[in-house]
């Protein structure tokens, strides 16, 4: 297999090659400046290409080709892929479980206790749900802007706190990832632990009435 040069690789040489800093990318890609340092010395893993605006803004900044980066970064984290994704902490997950169906949550709570490999797999789907609806705010600069004033914050590090929750795993999970980007977005999950099927409900796609929205099956963007 041809040897694919790593994120942290590209963008050293390049700027080295452009004479730039990593304080200009980091203008140019509108973060930190410890978010590049981090991608150049492997400290961060490099971000999902579908899951970020990154690469697009470091890839015209320094003349890379137009897949040079998300190549090395699918490579990078393929490499990397944990078997199965493992669940989050006991804390994490009673959070979790506050908008999850009760009598799923005590099922699921039970299995994590036993260390079940399912409850990993379910959790990543409900975040792969949420982060589908999050990734929206990487285009919405005015609700950026809005995000960061209310917290005390720049601009760039309210984009970097998407990124980072875009990025996130269940195991990686914090309470303040559910306060600020899980509760805002879901209003109740649930799953059939007979046939495996997630459903999610996003606040603005509640059902009217009494129906239960449908279960779907992997479907972690059903309701854009």
């Amino acid at each position: 297999m041809a040897h694919v040069t790593s994120v942290g690789q590209l963008l050293k040489r390049r700027l080295k090659e452009t004479n730039r800093s990593p304080e200009q990318l980091a203008e140019a890609a509108q973060v930190p400046t410890e978010y590049i340092l981090k991608l150049m010395d492997g400290t961060q893993r490099p971000p999902l290409p579908g899951r970020t605006d990154v690469y697009e803004k470091m890839t015209r900044f320094l003349g890379l080709g137009r897949t040079d980066l998300a190549t090395g970064a699918s490579a990078e984290r393929a490499a990397a892929a944990p078997e199965s994704p493992a669940a989050p902490g006991a804390a994490v997950r009673r959070l979790l479980f506050a908008f999850c169906e009760p009598t799923t949550a005590e099922e699921l709570e039970r299995r994590a206790k036993r260390g079940k490999v399912e409850v990993g797999d379910f959790m990543q789907r409900l975040l792969d749900v949420t982060q589908g609806s999050v990734h929206r705010l990487l285009h919405d600069p005015v609700a950026l802007r809005i995000a960061a004033n209310q917290r005390g914050t720049t601009f760039e590090e309210a984009r970097h706190r998407v990124l980072v929750f875009l990025d996130a795993t269940p195991d990686s999970l914090t309470a303040d990832d559910i306060d600020e980007f899980m509760r805002p977005y879901v209003t109740l999950w649930d799953v059939d632990l007979e046939t495996g099927v997630l459903r999610v409900v996003l606040r603005g796609h509640e059902p009217r009435g009494r129906g239960r929205a449908p279960l779907t099956r992997r479907a972690p963007r059903m309701a854009s």
